[in-house]
């Protein structure tokens, strides 16, 4: 009696909190005339100033044909600006503790940087250099795609499993940009020159697709007037973003096949399309994946590692972009264990869409993001990150400042038909594998139509 009476005040309890909620700090949004959006935050409590630069597009504005073009610009962009070499600048932020970052994906280029807030200055002129007046040196982009080649060989050669991306995004969303792999394949890259960057860079950078969040210890006032004074006559872009539509969901069942002969292992993901950032229901589609498959006593978990010992890992991912992402199940296991793997896993969707979730896992899955929530929140960073993504996919402060109160208002019955809604049957499965294809063939075939392809091509799309 005690212990459960224990149990239903913590339940109370952490169901409170999350009504009261975490909120977003106040913050002042500012349109310049060029388009540029600067979205700036005092917080004084640490001597320390947090920047997130968004360029709006991404890998996503890559031609099929020049995919990994917008992420080889990335990695360029940080190997010199603004008269530094590439050891010059990365000395400049080091020498005073500062980082400074530049990295791609799917729908926009960002420059992350932190710095004590007396070198502020420098963090700004850095941020200026790297956005403005990138070097872009001829040696520096054949070593950046000579060294992207090189590391997606290797996988191939000993761990495929952080290609399995590229080859089911591919699988998934066809001819859709999305289905483009972000760091490129080993034929797209061999054909990108020195010219493809500069030209990507002239075409689809400039202040009208610039977001830049700022938060930590510093005068919001002055913190205005500078960027202002550095971005705010940068010219707009000269080439429209590509508009993209909403992928469909991909033709189920089917399978990819990708053969690594003599490999001991079979990774797979199965899947298909799900929803996109602004999906509605995000409270209680996150509370089921964590359930299914977001932690380690998932579901997933649970069967095919705890109790049936098939594999160290098995989660389920939920990837919500500016239009459908996907949901997918991941996991690896011994080629000679691959069907019996799958068939759990298959086993496990099949149960979330019967069962769905009781009041005691979805008061432990909430116990659970109240956990992993709010410290994402808690640094200049990672707030001004947040409010970039924000302004990047159209979403108000409501998307953090409402969460909690989401959480604590899900319910068995919202969450069984957001399941329903979201996560494929096991009808609609598609399945990507790379394993020993002599050794599982004709067993996988089960899952429907097999097309099949030699991780030795120099390309992720069959």
């Amino acid at each position: 009696m005690r212990r459960a009476l224990f149990t239903a005040l913590t339940l109370l309890i952490g169901t409170t909190a999350w009504s009261a909620g975490v909120t977003l700090p106040d913050y002042e949004r500012v349109e310049l005339d060029n388009g540029t959006v600067l979205l700036l935050s005092e917080k004084h409590d640490v001597p320390l100033t947090g920047m997130r630069a968004v360029i709006r597009g991404g890998s996503s504005a890559d031609p099929a044909e020049r995919a990994g073009l917008a992420e080889l610009l990335a990695n360029v962009m940080q190997k010199g600006a603004g008269g530094r070499d590439a050891a010059g600048f990365a000395e400049a932020a080091a020498s005073v503790g500062g980082s400074i970052s530049v990295s791609a994906n799917l729908e926009s280029i960002a420059v992350s940087a932190e710095f004590l807030s007396r070198d502020v200055e420098l963090m700004i002129e850095l941020v200026a250099d790297v956005l403005l007046r990138p070097t872009l040196d001829k040696d520096e982009f054949a070593k950046e795609r000579d060294r992207s080649i090189a590391m997606i060989q290797a996988a191939k050669g000993s761990d495929p499993s952080g290609l399995m991306p590229a080859y089911a995004n591919a699988f998934i969303f066809g001819a859709h940009a999305y289905g483009n792999p972000s760091g490129g394949s080993e034929a797209t890259l061999a054909e990108l020159a020195h010219e493809d960057i500069r030209q990507y860079y002239e075409a689809f950078f400039g202040g009208d697709r610039l977001i830049i969040a700022v938060v930590g210890d510093f005068d919001l006032q002055a913190m205005k007037a500078k960027l202002t004074s550095v971005f705010g006559g940068w010219a707009p872009a000269t080439e429209e973003l590509p508009v993209l539509a909403a992928p469909t969901p991909s033709p189920a069942p089917r399978v990819l096949l990708v053969d690594k002969p003599g490999v001991s292992q079979t990774y797979f993901w199965i899947g298909n399309t799900g929803v996109a950032v602004d999906y509605p229901r995000r409270a209680e589609l996150n509370l089921a994946n964590t359930v299914f498959g977001g932690r380690f006593t998932s579901m997933l978990m649970t069967a095919l590692r705890v109790e049936s010992g098939l594999t160290y890992s098995a989660r389920s991912v939920v990837e919500r972009f500016a239009q459908r992402g996907t949901v997918t199940v991941r996991s690896f296991t011994e080629t000679s264990t691959t069907v019996e793997a799958i068939d759990m896993a298959i086993k496990m969707l099949d149960r979330l869409h019967i069962r769905g979730m009781n009041e005691a896992m979805i008061a432990s899955a909430r116990n659970y993001i109240m956990g992993q929530f709010p410290p994402t929140l808690e640094t200049a960073s990672s707030l001004a990150r947040m409010l970039a993504y924000l302004e990047q996919n159209g979403l108000d402060r409501a998307y953090v400042d409402e969460y909690g109160a989401a959480l604590a208002a899900a319910t068995p019955v919202t969450i069984s038909n957001t399941i329903a809604e979201v996560y494929p049957t096991p009808d609609d499965l598609v399945f990507i594998l790379i394993g020993d294809a002599e050794s599982i063939r004709e067993d996988v075939a089960k899952y429907g139509p097999v097309t099949e392809m030699s991780i030795n091509e120099p390309r992720f799309r069959p």
